[in-house]
């Protein structure tokens, strides 16, 4: 039965919380001793490419100017040495030149020393500067050279299935290394966007074919059934074959499904996930009360742009899941909608079995189950979780699953903002 949200308040789903440790706690080592030369070889692989770049253009700045520096300091005591003006000291006596000439030289090397230490001093003080000044305009040098590449890294995260065929990086510029490798990447990109194109055209036309012998099987088969002279044999077998006719034609309509929801949306208009929401629950309740699960609303208004009927079948995707893989008597299953942190919401949690931490991220994968791949389960064709992954992606969204506290799963789908 579907509870008003009042009875969602007196008995709502535990929270979450992290992942626990699904087996045995892991053995403890000592941890282990590492020497500082140990720490200064794992300097490199911990610097960003960034800060290498700044701090060699820093090095090779302040090197040429030490270089320049200490150039000078040579230049200036030789200049002042090859200015120095010897002295006449004719017609004086051998006693008194000699200490004139040794006083002389005194006074010039003293000259030379004195020049020599004050542009010394200021010479350190200067490299001092110019070796802030190196960081700086190295850092914004290194700013410059890596914009390409933090370009084609932004470019790369927008990427998805649904705008690859018009995403790209398109870099301007000289024709550099860089250059060549962006034109190297947009060339990877088409060639990628050619093949998605064309597998979701071969799933698509594929799966249009195979249900035309499906339909005529199944109108075989129930022509068959509804002669009366047809003997029991028959019509077990009969009802066999239906079942797994049904199963295939449900297998045919997922990947049809998971196609179209693959490509660009043909399909933009104004919504609320509320209705939507809303929409899920009617269908999915038969099935819940078939199954003895209770299904509890909290439903607020969220509205947003997109294909109503992609994201009510992803929304039921998820209430079918919960209802099928839930406890055998008194299952619950709760769906709650609305706004959080700047983006509409649609959480669904159920009660089940414990779902380890590091099975959750391939149930999206298509045809994947929990503890069973492919059809050694008959609950379904293994495509829900990724048909719902696939919608919502091409809204812009994302969709995350954890494991919920006392069984289950917890998945939330956000969607962008109107």
């Amino acid at each position: 039965m579907i509870s008003p949200s009042s009875e969602r308040k007196r008995q709502a789903p535990p929270p979450s919380g992290p992942p626990a440790w699904d087996g045995p706690p892991p053995p403890s080592y000592a941890p282990v001793q590492r020497s500082a030369m140990d720490r200064v070889r794992e300097l490199p692989g911990r610097v960003s490419i960034r800060w290498r770049l700044t701090l060699t253009y820093s090095a090779l700045f302040f090197v040429a100017a030490a270089v320049l520096l200490f150039s000078i300091y040579a230049i200036v005591g030789r200049a002042i040495d090859d200015a120095w003006l010897p002295l006449d000291l004719s017609g004086m006596n051998a006693i008194d030149a000699a200490i004139i000439e040794n006083r002389w030289r005194l006074a010039q090397q003293q000259a030379v020393q004195t020049a020599r230490d004050a542009l010394l001093s200021s010479s350190f003080l200067a490299l001092l500067g110019v070796g802030l000044l190196a960081v700086i305009l190295g850092y914004f040098v290194a700013d410059r050279a890596m914009r390409p590449v933090a370009q084609m890294n932004a470019t790369a995260r927008k990427l998805s299935e649904s705008n690859l065929a018009h995403q790209r990086i398109d870099l301007q510029g000289p024709n550099d290394e860089l250059k060549e490798l962006a034109d190297t990447f947009d060339a990877m990109l088409t060639r990628l966007n050619v093949a998605f194109d064309t597998q979701r055209r071969f799933v698509a036309n594929a799966s249009h074919e195979l249900r035309t012998p499906l339909t005529i099987n199944r109108t075989v088969l129930e022509i068959a059934l509804s002669d009366p002279e047809a003997s029991q044999d028959l019509q077990a077998l009969g009802r066999t074959l239906l079942e797994v006719n049904a199963r295939n034609e449900r297998l045919i309509e997922g990947l049809l499904l998971l196609a179209r929801s693959e490509r660009d949306l043909a399909v933009r208009k104004p919504l609320d996930v509320e209705d939507v929401a809303r929409t899920a629950v009617e269908q999915v309740m038969p099935f819940a009360v078939e199954h003895g699960v209770s299904v509890v609303t909290d439903l607020v208004s969220a509205p947003t742009v997109g294909d109503p009927v992609l994201l009510e079948r992803s929304v039921s995707n998820l209430l079918e899941n919960a209802v099928k893989y839930n406890i055998p008597e008194n299952g619950k299953v709760w769906i709650q909608t609305g706004m959080a942190d700047g983006a509409l919401v649609v959480q669904v949690a159920n009660t089940g079995q414990h779902v380890p931490a590091y099975e959750v991220n391939s149930l999206f994968e298509p045809f994947r189950r929990l503890h069973a791949d492919r059809v050694e389960s008959a609950k379904g064709a293994g495509l829900g979780l990724s048909i719902v992954r696939a919608v919502v992606q091409a809204h812009g969204g994302n969709v995350t699953a954890v494991p919920r506290d006392g069984g289950g799963l917890v998945v939330t789908i956000r969607l962008p903002r109107r």
